[in-house]
Parts: structure tokens; C-alpha cells; sequence
């Protein structure tokens, strides 16, 4: 058995499929031993590599869990093993004895010889650190909001902290402490959807536009999650070394030039934020009195 586009950091569809593979072979196993290969791979761990080793070994995995674009295990100690994909982040479940990746940071062990829990993170963007007594919710990621597929999200409070922000649509749907999870690739998929340009004032959105808005972008999610997230290159991968299959159903993302799927229009890039927004220029105009990117 073998977890974006190089410029971009796995969202929530790839997260979330990661941590369904997980959770078919982590919960209820016992970590035998930790192996840090690279320092880089802890760094968020303060104590460093060889305490986040000692301190899991023993301890048995309870739960896969997600917030936004973190992970996190709940152990029976009651703390958890947090991690984040970064760029090129990859959790994967190999037999013991399969070669080594390239770019190994982490092994985990597990006291039945079952499959290994292999961290591997090219780019070293990624990393894993020990939350203490952070099983129900780390303390280091309690900040960030909850995501649309969550079944606490309120959608009423969601509409209202919009409506709220004094900043543009696009950038409020990236802004992980209103809604998590959702990057780069999904927002520009569901402003599309929405029929909106990603410079629309959010304090301009009415309450019917933001709620539909937000309806696009949970059904964005869920259809790539179903198609195990977008895979632009082989850095992203399910814990099977998989890739996923969404990107064959992107309707403006990385398609500029290409016919808009709705109108015909060739679908425009734009610069933003050191990276691109893609949309179409017919079926969604920039606002009056917004810049070109």
C-alpha cells in the first residue's frame, strides 16, 4: 500500500480524504515506536524529535479527526498527534519492509507489524508536533473556524460575520478563522458557481446571495471529496498513494483561455495574493469601481 498543484496547499476535500484512509488503519493500534528522520518534520514540536518520539510510543491512536486542513489523532494518553500537510505532505500506509521514500521524515510503528504510518514530505512545509491533552481539540488549532461539512457549522452565523467583513468575497472564504478548509482552488470553483467575481464587497452581499454562495461552496467540497480531492501533480496522494480525480471536473481553476463551461467565454487569470484567481469574465463581472488583479 502506498496524503495540490505545486503552488497550492492541499484544502479541505484532500484533508478530509487523508483522514477517512487513516481511519481505516490507525484507530484502535498501539504506536510500538517513532522514528524522526528529519528535525525539520517536528519542528513544531518544541521539545524536539526524540521526545515527540518517547512520548507516543505506547500510546494507542483513538480517533482520526479534522479541522479545516489539520489533522489530528486523539490518543488514549489524552493528548494527540496534530499534523499538517503544508505543500507536499504526504501520510501513507506501507508494509513493513517497503523501501523507503525519497523524502521519509517520519515512521510510525505499530505493535501488531501491520502497515507503517510513513510521514513524507518533499518540501518539509508539512510537519507533526504532540498536542498536550489536545485530544477532544488542540489547543493550537482551536482558533480556526469550523468548516462547511461540519455538522456544528452555523450557517446563520456564517452569513452574518460575512456580511460583517469590510474586505473583498474571495479573500473572506480564504480567511480560516470565518470558514475553514476552504483554498484557493475550491473558492474560485464556487464563486463561479455563485455567478460572483471574487472582488465583490462582502458587506455588499445580501443575505440570500451570501447564503447561496455558501451553498456552492459545500457542494464544491463534497463533490471532491467524493472524487478524492484535486490532484495537479503527484505530491498529493490518499494514504494509498493514490491521486485524486476532481480536477477533471474543475469548471475555471487552471483553465485560463479555456471556454467557459456555461457561457463560452474564455476563462480569465488574475493575480492574487501571489497567486492566481481564475473566473469567467461574462458570467462573472467585476464589480464597479474594482482594479484588474
Amino acid at each position: 500500500m502506498t496524503a495540490g498543484r505545486a503552488c497550492d496547499v492541499p484544502e479541505l476535500p484532500e484533508v478530509e480524504t487523508v483522514r477517512q484512509g487513516l481511519a481505516q488503519w490507525v484507530i484502535g493500534r498501539r504506536i510500538a515506536s517513532v522514528e524522526v528522520r528529519h528535525p525539520r518534520a517536528v519542528r513544531r514540536h518544541v521539545p524536539g524529535g526524540a521526545h515527540f518520539a518517547d512520548v507516543l510510543a505506547g500510546r494507542t491512536v483513538l480517533d482520526v479527526r479534522r479541522r479545516g486542513k489539520y489533522l489530528w489523532l486523539p490518543l488514549d494518553s489524552g493528548d494527540a498527534v496534530i499534523g499538517h500537510l503544508g505543500m507536499s505532505g504526504q501520510l501513507l500506509l506501507q508494509p513493513p519492509g517497503t523501501p523507503d521514500e525519497t523524502h521519509l521524515r517520519v515512521r510510525f510503528r505499530f505493535a501488531d507489524d501491520g502497515p507503517e504510518l510513513r510521514f513524507v514530505d518533499q518540501r518539509t512545509f508539512g510537519g507533526l508536533s504532540v498536542s498536550e491533552g489536545g485530544a477532544d481539540l488542540p489547543a493550537e488549532i482551536a482558533h480556526i473556524a469550523r468548516d462547511p461539512m461540519d455538522p456544528e457549522f452555523s450557517d446563520a452565523a456564517f452569513v452574518a460575520a460575512l456580511r460583517r467583513r469590510r474586505t473583498e468575497v474571495k479573500r473572506a472564504l480564504l480567511d480560516q478563522t470565518l470558514i475553514s478548509g476552504v483554498g484557493n482552488i475550491y473558492a474560485d470553483e464556487a464563486l463561479w458557481r455563485a455567478g460572483l467575481h471574487g472582488t465583490r464587497p462582502t458587506d455588499a452581499l445580501t443575505g440570500p446571495a451570501a447564503l447561496r454562495l455558501l451553498g456552492h461552496v459545500r457542494d464544491v467540497l463534497a463533490e471532491a471529496i467524493k472524487e478524492g480531492g484535486t490532484s495537479f501533480d503527484a505530491l498529493y496522494v490518499n494514504v494509498n498513494g493514490e491521486s485524486g480525480y476532481f480536477d477533471r471536473a474543475l469548471n475555471v481553476y487552471g483553465r485560463e483561455g479555456e471556454p467557459c463551461r456555461r457561457c463560452g467565454a474564455p476563462v480569465r487569470r488574475e493575480a492574487f495574493m501571489n497567486r492566481s484567481s481564475y473566473s469567467c469574465p461574462r458570467c462573472q463581472p467585476r464589480p464597479r469601481g474594482s482594479l484588474q488583479g
